[in-house]
């Protein structure tokens, strides 16, 4: 399965930084999901439950009130205000 590089922060840090199959969120829209070679484009989170599926199959989820998303060839990055692990 291919995958891009995700990086998810807060103002406490990186919580997550590395390979990603998948990434699951709500953005300005409605939910998303992005998957390696996505078109770049950024968009505000809301507040929502998020899962990132890893390349082993696995996935962890968290939870972010809110932020912004950004999606650019095959780097990802979540800015969140605020993101705890569930």
């Amino acid at each position: 399965m291919a995958t891009f590089q995700l990086t998810v922060s807060s103002p406490d840090g990186h919580l997550f930084q590395g390979e990603a199959a998948a990434l699951m969120v709500r953005g300005s829209e409605g939910d998303l999901a992005v998957l390696a070679g996505h078109i770049p484009f950024i968009t505000a989170v809301a507040a929502c439950d998020c899962r990132i599926q890893l390349p082993d199959g696995t996935e962890r989820a968290g939870h972010t009130d809110g932020g912004l998303l950004t999606v650019d060839k095959d780097t990802v990055t979540l800015l969140s205000g605020s993101f705890r692990w569930k």
